[in-house]
């Protein structure tokens, strides 16, 4: 499947009831960041063609990915499935930089 239309808006929706486990919101809480720093290592390794920030960058993203697998597991409402490799890049990237941070932001804004 090609990336899923309005894709913000759909993922945002099921937010709340994909990310209810305490858990699992502490790992996100520590593993968006390093996610967002393996990315910024990969763009250095496209700037200065460095192997060691590719690779760090590439383990930072991975490590990310697979700890916050382990937290949605552990969801009684799991995510959707993924449906193909567009499907998949696009919810990633999305998750990661724009519908975490917003639901924790929101969160944040909800104590106030």
């Amino acid at each position: 499947m090609p990336i899923r239309p309005d894709l913000l808006r759909w993922q945002f929706a099921g937010y709340p009831a994909n990310h209810q486990d305490r858990v699992n919101l502490v790992i996100h809480v520590l593993t968006v960041p390093l996610f967002w720093l393996g990315a910024a290592m990969l763009l250095r390794a496209l700037i200065t063609f460095s192997l060691l920030s590719l690779g760090i960058g590439f383990g930072l993203m991975l490590f990310a990915f697979l700890a916050q697998g382990i937290g949605h597991r552990r969801e009684q409402n799991p995510p959707v499935p993924f449906d193909g490799a567009a499907d998949f890049f696009s919810r990633i990237v999305v998750e990661q930089f724009v519908s975490f941070p917003r639901y924790a932001l929101q969160g944040l804004r909800a104590r106030d």
